[in-house]
């Protein structure tokens, strides 16, 4: 019976070690995910700001002679650039995530010890 509790026992910190590991993980993945979130957002806002002054600069610069061709220019330039970070970000979001991967490796590993015990 002794045996018996201290399996359960260790089986037990066993677990709420790799929740705790799991919950460390999750809040690290939320916490990473915030800044990236807002750093976009604050990087896309600066460059959003700068491609609109650069544009206003050239049409302005050319202006008497070919403003409607450097402003269908810079249309096409900011279209096909979208275009392009719409299709890296598609590829980001098809790779496969490691949320979890630590937590998952070693609960594999404790499966082997209890496995390789069992023998």
């Amino acid at each position: 019976m002794a045996s018996a509790r201290q399996l359960l026992s260790t089986l037990v910190s066993i677990a709420s070690t790799r929740l705790e590991l799991l919950a460390n993980e999750w809040q690290e993945e939320r916490l990473r995910l915030s800044q990236m979130l807002l750093l976009a957002l604050l990087a896309l806002f600066c460059f959003g700001v700068g491609a609109l002054l650069l544009t206003l600069f050239i049409v302005l610069l050319f202006w008497d002679e070919h403003r409607l061709v450097v402003t269908a220019v810079m249309s096409v330039l900011f279209i096909t650039a979208g275009t392009l970070i719409g299709a890296l970000l598609h590829r980001m979001l098809q790779e496969k995530s490691r949320l979890f991967s630590v937590s998952l490796a070693e609960l594999a590993k404790d499966r082997e010890h209890l496995d390789a015990d069992r023998e």
